[in-house]
Parts: C-alpha cells; sequence; structure tokens
C-alpha cells in the first residue's frame, strides 16, 4: 500500500531526514521557526509505519503537557489523516496505526509516570527545558530493548542545561549527528522581518533565537563571539597530543579559589590547548604530581605575577616553593585586566581548543562576562568574578606570557643582526 503523507520538507529538512536515518543519536539545534516540530513530527510517522518490529512505540516529548498537545498534536493529527485504520487518544494524546506502531506525546513534567515503558523511537524537543534526570534515568533505558533512536532539538537557552552538554557530546562523539541552523544559513525568514525582530529583542536575544547562540542569555559576555567564530572554523574539536613538540602550562593560582592549568603546543602560528585541568583547595605538591603523572614532555610553565609574593609563614615566595618542586615557573607581566583581556583576545584566533579535554575552559571562556548596569545602561569595567573566572585568568597568563615571548624574541633578533666597523 502506498501512503502519501502531506508533507514536503525544506532543502535543510531533507538533509537532516537522511542524516537522522544513518544515526541512532542526533542533537539539532534549530533557530526559530525552522519548521523542527512538523520535521520531526514527519520523521516520528515515517518511522512508525516502516518499522518491523513487534507494536513499534514512539514518543514525542515536551517540557510540558501544555506544550506537547499545543505544539504537536494537531500536527500529528493533520499528517496522519491520510493513513487508513488510524485512531487518536485525545486524553492521552496517543496515535494508533493499522500495523500496531504508536506515537505518544508525552511531557517532562513527571517521569517518574514514563518508567516502564518500551520505545523504539523518541524525539526530545525544547531539550534545554529537560532534566537530565529523565533522558538518563527514563529514556535511555526504554530505548536499550530494541536499540531504539533519540533526537535531542531546540534552541539554545544558555548553557546550564542538558541540551547545551549534548550539544557538545554530538560534537565530540562520530556515532551522534549534530546539525546546527543558524537563520543567517538557512535563509528561511524574510530579512525585513529578522531586522524587526532584531530590534525589538536586541541583540543578545536575537542572537540566542535566531542564531543559534548559547551565550545569547549571557549579557555582556566578553570572549562569547570568539569562541562562536572558532566553532564555526572548526578550531573547537578534537586536538591531538603532537609528541613531537614540547607542552607548555598557564596558571593561574589560588588555593580557597580555584588552581587552573592550561596545557597548551605552540606549532607554528598555531595555538593548541591540548589539556586543562582544575582544582581547589590544594598546595602545590598536589599539582606537581599531577603534571608528573602527565606523559608531556615540558617546556616552560607560565605563571602568574603574585607567585613572587612572600609567605610571611615561611618567608619564601610561592615561586621558590614551587621550585623546590620542579616547577620552573616563568612569570608573566603585570598587566591591567583589560589589557590581559585584549592579548587572549588576539591570540583566541589562532586556537584550537581540544572538546574532550577542555570542556570546562571553553564554558568559562563563553561565560565570561561583565555585570550589566540597568540604571546607567552600561556594563561594568570588571568583568564579574565567578566558577568562569580563574580558567580565564589562566588563559590570559597564557596571552601575556607569549606576548612577552614574542617582544623578548624580536629584541635578541635585533642584536644578533648589530654589527660595526673597526677604523
Amino acid at each position: 500500500m502506498q501512503i502519501t503523507i502531506p508533507y514536503s520538507p525544506r532543502k535543510q529538512q531533507a538533509f537532516i531526514h537522511t542524516e537522522l536515518d544513518k544515526h541512532r543519536f542526533s542533537v539539532l539545534c534549530c533557530h526559530r521557526r525552522f519548521g523542527k516540530t512538523v520535521m520531526l513530527i514527519n520523521h516520528l510517522i515515517k518511522c512508525a509505519m516502516t518499522n518491523k518490529n513487534y507494536n513499534p512505540r514512539f514518543a514525542y516529548i515536551a517540557p510540558t503537557y501544555s506544550q506537547a498537545k499545543k505544539i504537536a498534536w494537531d500536527y500529528l493529527k493533520f499528517y496522519t489523516k491520510n493513513i487508513p485504520q488510524t485512531k487518536y487518544n485525545e486524553t492521552e494524546l496517543r496515535c494508533d496505526f493499522m500495523n500496531g506502531a504508536r506515537i505518544m506525546l508525552l511531557s517532562s513534567e513527571n517521569p517518574d509516570s514514563l518508567r516502564g515503558i518500551y520505545l523504539d523511537g523518541a524525539v526530545v524537543d525544547e531539550a534545554a527545558q529537560i532534566s537530565s534526570d529523565l533522558l538518563d534515568e527514563v529514556i535511555r533505558p526504554a530505548l536499550a530493548d530494541r536499540k531504539g533512536w533519540l533526537s535531542l532539538c531546540g534552541t539554545p537557552k544558555g548553557m546550564n542545561n542538558l541540551f547545551y552538554d549534548y550539544y557538545l557530546k554530538a560534537k565530540k562523539e562520530e556515532s551522534w549527528f549534530g546539525y546546527t541552523a543558524k537563520v543567517s544559513e538557512t535563509k528561511l525568514i524574510d530579512q525585513e522581518e529578522l531586522d524587526a525582530a532584531l530590534s525589538v529583542m536586541g541583540q543578545s536575544k536575537y542572537n540566542q533565537e535566531f542564531e543559534c547562540s548559547f551565550i545569547g542569555n549571557i549579557k555582556g559576555s566578553i570572549y562569547g563571539d570568539l569562541l562562536n567564530k572558532l566553532e564555526d572554523e572548526k578550531r573547537i574539536t578534537r586536538v591531538v597530543y603532537d609528541p613531537s613538540y614540547p607542552v607548555s602550562t598557564a596558571w593561574d593560582i589560588g588555593f580557597n579559589d580555584a588552581t587552573s592549568i592550561i596545557f597548551y603546543q605552540v606549532i607554528g602560528n598555531s595555538i593548541n590547548i591540548i589539556d586543562f585541568y582544575e582544582n581547589n583547595n590544594e598546595a602545590f605538591p598536589h599539582y606537581a604530581q599531577y603534571l608528573k603523572e602527565k606523559d608531556y614532555v615540558f617546556e616552560k610553565h607560565l605563571g602568574p605575577h603574585d607567585l613572587e609574593q612572600t609567605d610571611f609563614t615561611t618567608g619564601r615566595t610561592k615561586r621558590e616553593v614551587a621550585y623546590q618542586l620542579g616547577l620552573k615557573f616563568r612569570i608573566a607581566p603585570k598587566l591591567s585586566i583589560e589589557d590581559g583581556i585584549h592579548a587572549v583576545k588576539m591570540i583566541l584566533p589562532r586556537c584550537y581548543i581540544d572538546i574532550d579535554n577542555c570542556t570546562k575552559l571553553i564554558n568559562s571562556l563563553r561565560h565570561y562576562h561583565r555585570k550589566y548596569n540597568d540604571k546607567d545602561r552600561v556594563y561594568a569595567a570588571k568583568p564579574v568574578h565567578s566558577w568562569a573566572s580563574h580558567a580565564c585568568d589562566a588563559m590570559r597568563v597564557l596571552a601575556v606570557g607569549l606576548d612577552r615571548e614574542k617582544f623578548t624574541n624580536n629584541i635578541n633578533l635585533q642584536k644578533d643582526y648589530n654589527y660595526g666597523f673597526n677604523l
């Protein structure tokens, strides 16, 4: 029996359908009005009608019952209206097909109510609003029996949520399909309408909703745009350690606050950030031992200027204590925070950052921001001190430390080329 669904996918949607057939797991980050709900409802219908398992089960999961009913229920009924013997249960938001397949519209409001079901496939819509417990403890086990597929979709809503975590996961793992649809690339909305939306929403919210920016809801983000550019250029990726080059480190030192360490290699004009470590309430011996356990051949360690401060209980500087533990620091120049931020902005376009080992560093660079003063309508000069500060301080040490070395090398070159005559 030939059944035609009244659905004609756009070019981008057709591409996604093809990739979803190839991949068991996927993350789809799409701008508003992309048509992701229509696309995924139709994908569920196709899978339900073609699945060969006994009584296949598929689910569309929204953050709330109200959202599931308002967003997807009418679409499900419309696109299945030509399928014979289809039955609808309005109370349970359920669609049963003649081959025994069923599509259920569910919500994440009560995860325990979903326990015990099995699934051949599931769509999680607006995944940024879904708890990780629902996915890890309910949905993923439900897919295990029949090795069902899973697609997480949505529009960014900051970084502290399940959607961002799996967005990064899809970038790391080849078995996952990750797709980002920005309106500037899809051209699915008229420019006049986009201009009108921008004038009302402001740049940050516009970037979040239409350009798929995960820092769109972070006002005053300092490095967010540069991180987005690195991501677009595929510089936030897997960066393999090259044993033919030495590894250097850049530190931000803390005790009650965190100590952050960036591991990098300079290869040609590129700065390959291959690893990152952060901990707190630990003294130098802990970090010295951590570095000894690495298989890296170290060239130098760049430290902040406060390593020269004397501890009056021992009469020694932190730099001297580190030296006795085998950590020979070069001190980065003491610059203002703003000059340090500028130095980071200058070197970031040269960087490749490992997405596996440096997730905390990437998140910190995205989150680092200045506070907005609503009364004066200006951003504060000093960045907000938060969990992201320590990694970003280490990044400043790296940037200004490299700048100093470049300056020193230029001086040495000038000395090499000085010459004179004896008359």
